[in-house]
Formats: structure tokens, sequence, C-alpha cells
């Protein structure tokens, strides 16, 4: 107890402006005990910020780099146990792919789909005013096709002809849909009672590689 009232009555002695940085060692004891602790705590904090904090943080990136191999090894191990079954549905797609463009005319079978479809207008009892192509609209991977079809009848028969160009075994799509009637001036064999129609159907043809 008499060496720490010693201690505490050396620093309340020791003045700070009468330091004489060349003679530490004559320093009092209390003094140069108190200055060993700032020392010790300054390279306490000096080797946290420049070594263990740098340390946590390669720490954390490690850490956060076995969470994503994880993932990724559980992912590859449920793909890899999973292996046959993704290969019969890579050959159910092509099986299927095959199917979709398989139905997709081709140049040469565009003419008999032009006359497919004036079939289902004769079926339909319709009056087929004009079957005329358009221009080719190219995209990535079709080629599509417009067609503009111009029909004459009634409401009934316009239902007939849509629901048969739909059942096709061709892929068509119809568009673009318009009813009126016809105008005075219009051609023969058009009644008060009769409707024209006008409507795009539109076919496909698959782009190959070297379209």
């Amino acid at each position: 107890m008499a060496d720490m009232n010693q201690l505490i009555e050396q620093l309340q002695g020791f003045d700070i402006n009468d330091v004489d940085w060349d003679r530490v060692g004559v320093w009092p004891v209390a003094v140069r005990v108190l200055l060993c602790f700032f020392a010790a705590a300054a390279i306490v904090v000096a080797g946290y910020f420049l070594v263990v904090q740098e340390k946590n943080h390669e720490l954390d990136i490690a850490k956060n780099k076995e969470v994503q191999l994880k993932t990724s090894f559980e992912t590859k191990a449920f793909e890899a146990a999973n292996l046959d079954r993704y290969r019969q549905q890579m050959l159910e797609m092509k099986e299927s792919f095959g199917t979709l463009v398989s139905r997709l005319p081709t140049d040469t079978e565009v003419p008999g789909l032009l006359e497919d479809i004036d079939n289902k207008g004769v079926e339909s009892r319709l009056s087929i005013q004009s079957i005329a192509l358009q221009n080719e609209v190219s995209t990535e991977f079709y080629i599509e096709l417009p067609i503009k079809i111009n029909v004459s009848g009634g409401y009934h028969e316009f239902g007939a002809f849509v629901s048969g160009v739909a059942g096709m075994p061709r892929i068509v799509t119809l568009h673009n849909f318009r009813i009126s009637k016809p105008s005075s001036s219009s051609g023969a064999g058009l009644t008060n009672s009769t409707l024209t129609m006008e409507i795009i159907a539109k076919t496909y043809r698959y782009k190959s590689q070297g379209s």
C-alpha cells in the first residue's frame, strides 16, 4: 500500500513541462510504468488495425466463399444424381421440337397450304374473294409468312372457317379480324345480308442456321 501511495505521489509531482526526453531512465518509476502501459496499448491497437482487422476481413471472405462452394457442390451433386433424368428430358424436348418443326411448312409446301385454306373456305360455305401472300418477316429463329384472306358469308360460316383453319395439321395462327358489310360497289353475288371478313393468317417456317 505504501508503494502504491509512493507511485501516486510521484505521478502527482511529475510535471510534463519539465520532461527531459533524453533522460527517460531517471524518470520516476510510476511515470515509466505509465509510459510503458500506453506504449503497450498503442502497440496492441496498432496491431489490431494493421494485422487483426485485415485477417478478420480475409476470414469473412473465406467464410463467404465456403458457403458459395458448398452451395455449388450441392447443386452439382443434385444435377449429377439426376443426370439420367435430365438426359431423358433433353431427348423429349428434342422430339417435341422436331414435331413442332415438322408442322412448319417449307417453301415448296406453301401452295398446298393455300389450297388447304381455300378448301376450308369452301367447306364452310364461304365465298373466297382473295388469298394473297404477304412479305415474309424474318426473326431470330423462324420466318413468318403472313397470308391476307378475304372471304364473304355469314357469322356462322366465319366461325366454321376459323375453327377449320385453326385445326389444320400445319401451324397457322389467325390475326387482325375485320368484319364489315359489303359496299354497294362490291362484286356480284354479295347481298345486303352478306358480310365480308378480312383476316391475316400467319404460318411459320423454321429458320435453319444457313437461312
